[in-house]
């Protein structure tokens, strides 16, 4: 077992991790597909409410079980609570991100295929017809997305065999400044696109009448899985973190670029959306479908500036499809490293080839598996339903459980404050502890039964 673990160089360094794995596919295609079905603001209200009180709170408890025990998801509560049996289970927050990466690296290959796409200006010129269906054609066929894949999965790899510091730190402090000015350039062409005024209203002005309770749920559900909750990340860089960062502070500014970055992701999508006349409710699509469908659109009047926004835009949805994935694969490798006698470089390249392996069941579901059907949904919707709605969720609930209830509140109160030296989080840790023991658990719960009450 691992002694002596690296810790982050500086609290700028924690910060963009923690960013990094916070801002991800989510925040780019699954936050403006749900502003565009639930009417626009009125949504984006809900959902920064609720990563306030709900989503915060379970980022904070992560953080604490990680730096108290400074060890891995599985061995923090057995370090914590040596005589309980409440790491395994931590091993569910092992698991889950591994299943969740396993399908996440496929998407990540088809962000990778649509930048190499832009690069060749295959979305700038072209009919309308060819622009729209290639999306379906491709991920139907065999070999062309499990490449892709391969190719994503490798470079988390790289990333992540190279260490904490080496690798992850270095890979998301010049990943995520770089990611917000991607994201401003293309949210400023965005706006400036003719028609694109409708966009904007649609996003500044509440529309209460949008609102109801697959509304209200659905924004609980994306403040929750925006900030990578449930699934040890959060846990296993808070690991790495050093004794004097403040914790409070840290996941505030996490939560706070999270936000940013999703809110500024709307804003670079939906005016555009309005602009080209598409549907702001289309789904999933809207970024594999309906953008490059913009492109296309824009392309005829100044097509060499159409061809680089697309260029830096799926440039920014490959990045950001990185930085998350480093922390899921993160998970596996700190707690392969730490509990086994296996090196961090054997940890990662054994995990990366069975996740990959894995991977490759979910990618063929649209293609030679498409037939294939588990409780009536595809092989790939199916194992996203159960990471998402069954494991990170019963991962939350461990983790406010574990600190509300299990773990001795006067540790909880020295983590939090650090000792009782920061004044301002000593003065709202009461508030911090009501809303971890009385209101998270409720909350989570609700994420939980979504489908089954809308």
């Amino acid at each position: 077992m691992a002694q002596n673990r690296e810790t982050f160089g500086s609290h700028f360094a924690v910060i963009m991790a923690m960013a990094g794995s916070a801002i991800g596919l989510g925040n780019i295609w699954r936050f403006p597909t749900l502003v565009g079905q639930y009417g626009g603001a009125a949504f984006v209200l809900l959902y920064l409410v609720f990563s306030f009180l709900l989503a915060l709170p379970i980022f904070y408890c992560e953080a604490i079980i990680g730096r108290r025990s400074r060890a891995n998801a599985f061995g923090a509560f057995r370090k914590l609570d040596p005589k309980g049996h409440w790491h395994w289970l931590g091993l569910i927050t092992v698991v889950a991100p591994l299943l969740i990466l396993s399908y996440y690296n496929v998407v990540g290959g088809w962000s990778a295929q649509y930048l190499f796409k832009s690069l060749a200006g295959d979305f700038v010129g072209r009919e309308e017809a060819l622009v729209t269906g290639y999306f379906g054609q491709f991920i139907s066929s065999a070999w062309a997305p499990l490449l892709v894949h391969a190719i994503f999965a490798g470079a988390v790899a790289l990333i992540v065999v190279s260490g904490v510091k080496s690798g992850i730190e270095k890979f998301t402090k010049w990943t995520m400044p770089m990611l917000f000015v991607l994201i401003l350039v293309i949210v400023v062409y965005s706006v400036c696109l003719p028609g694109a005024g409708a966009g904007v209203s649609y996003l500044v002005r509440p529309d209460l009448s949008k609102l109801s309770g697959s509304a209200v749920a659905s924004a609980m559900g994306q403040a929750f899985f925006s900030l990578s909750l449930g699934m040890g990340t959060i846990l296993t860089y808070s690991s790495y973190m050093k004794r004097q960062d403040n914790i409070a502070g840290t996941g505030f500014s996490t939560a706070l670029a999270d936000m940013l970055f999703a809110l500024l992701a709307a804003f670079a999508v939906m005016p555009a959306v309005f602009a080209g006349g598409l549907e702001p409710g289309s789904g999933p699509g809207l970024i594999f479908e309906s953008l490059p469908l913009i492109f296309n659109r824009m392309g005829a009047g100044l097509p060499l500036v159409s061809t680089v926004v697309a260029i830096l835009f799926f440039f920014s949805v490959l990045m950001a499809a990185l930085t998350s994935a480093i922390s899921l694969l993160e998970v596996g490798v700190a707690y392969m490293s730490e509990e086994t006698r296996l090196s961090r470089k054997q940890s990662t390249w054994l995990l990366s080839g069975l996740v990959w392996l894995l991977g490759i069941v979910w990618s063929l579901s649209f293609g030679p598996l498409a037939d294939v059907q588990v409780f009536g949904m595809s092989l790939f919707d199916a194992i996203d339903y159960t990471c998402s709605n069954i494991l990170m969720p019963i991962g939350g609930l461990v983790f406010v459980l574990f600190v509300g209830w299990k773990m001795p509140a006067p540790d909880v109160y020295d983590e939090y404050t650090n000792g009782g030296t920061l004044r301002f989080n000593s003065r709202i840790y009461p508030a911090f502890r009501f809303l971890v023991r009385y209101i998270a658990p409720v909350g989570i719960a609700l994420v939980a039964l979504t489908p089954y009450l809308f």
